[in-house]
């Protein structure tokens, strides 16, 4: 339904109104993930985006390297790191193909539901090979998806709306397949201007991956205690050590 490269450099300059308070987010997510990760890890976050992960990793002390398929995004991550005079090194780069030498991080990060945006197993095995490849031995794994396991069960048609302190109303409208594997989303930004209402609407398109699912492939790229941790992240979140 949409491409996700074109889908994140459209939200970019707005995908901190998904927030209710983008900042306090970037605070809180770092502060889930941490527990997960040792002291002073080398991490690399391949789906950063705008920095949501990666901006508190680097604020809490870890060297976070970010990377992620929307040039857009990447830009927008480096801006917000400046901003905050903080050292987040960003380049754009596809999760299959990721320009960096073997064995060069302690840890890849893919949060945020990420990985569904690859839509098929060779997808997900080819971003897991390369995050495997990437990292040190004995390194690790953590990523994030939503609940897919419930989803696919209840397949629901819509996510509850969501204003921010400025007023914006952010939702998605979900169109299932036949086989309830996989959904077409659009994602309704509403922001008030003026004495009216402005709407933008980007599409995407994500494989509703089970947990099963998931760690199946990456068991097979060679990824071995693969778990589903109890952590106070927004969403289930897997690791995984590279063996």
């Amino acid at each position: 339904m949409g491409d996700p490269r074109r889908f994140y450099d459209d939200l970019a300059a707005t995908y901190h109104l998904v927030f209710g308070d983008w900042d306090a987010s970037v605070a809180r997510q770092a502060a889930a993930l941490a527990p997960l990760l040792a002291p002073g890890s080398r991490v690399l976050d391949c789906a950063c985006g705008i920095g949501t992960q990666a901006l508190g990793l680097a604020a809490l002390g870890y060297p976070v390297t970010g990377s992620d398929l929307s040039p857009a995004a990447v830009a927008r991550a480096a801006r917000e790191a400046a901003s905050r005079s903080l050292a987040l090194p960003v380049v754009a780069a596809d999760m299959r193909a990721l320009p960096f030498a073997s064995g060069s991080f302690d840890v890849v990060l893919a949060a945020d539901n990420a990985v569904p945006h690859l839509l098929t197993p060779a997808d997900v095995a080819a971003a897991a090979r390369e995050m495997r490849r990437v990292l040190r031995p004995g390194g690790g794994l953590v990523l994030s998806t939503r609940d897919y396991d419930t989803l696919r069960r209840d397949r629901p048609q819509a996510t509850p709306p969501r204003r921010n302190a400025d007023g914006t109303v952010t939702f998605q409208l979900w169109t299932w397949n036949a086989e309830g594997t996989h959904y077409d989303l659009e994602l309704f930004q509403v922001e008030p201007r003026g004495d009216g209402w402005t709407t933008a609407v980007r599409r995407a398109t994500c494989w509703a991956i089970t947990r099963a699912e998931l760690g199946r492939l990456l068991v097979e790229a060679g990824f071995t205690d693969v778990r589903w941790p109890d952590t106070d992240f927004f969403q289930p979140v897997l690791s995984a050590a590279s063996g």
